[in-house]
């Protein structure tokens, strides 16, 4: 435990930025796995549409989510890459 006053306002700092990067981590969690539902639930062409909507909404939280250190930025870059190939593969599908 902490035992100087500077070690206990670290600490409460920190319990403080965990609960912001839980936070920050399960909004990108929830996109990307909405984008996987949409890409596999999308024969019509508004499930589509909607793919795309989640698409953004997804490459928005990961780039959040890499600027606030929550992820480093190379993994950012590859889930976009990977949920955008697999938009196109689902839109070129259908």
């Amino acid at each position: 435990m902490a035992i100087t006053a500077n070690a206990k306002k670290a600490h409460r700092a920190s319990l403080k930025k965990h609960i912001f990067n839980i936070r920050r981590k399960r909004v990108v969690t929830s996109t990307v796995k909405d984008v996987r539902k949409q890409i596999l639930a999308g024969n019509s062409f508004s499930a589509k549409g909607a793919a795309a909507d989640s698409l953004s909404a997804a490459f928005k939280a990961l780039d959040k989510a890499a600027k606030t250190g929550v992820i480093k930025k190379n993994t950012a870059s590859r889930k976009k890459s990977r949920l955008a190939k697999a938009v196109a593969k689902a839109g070129a599908k259908a």
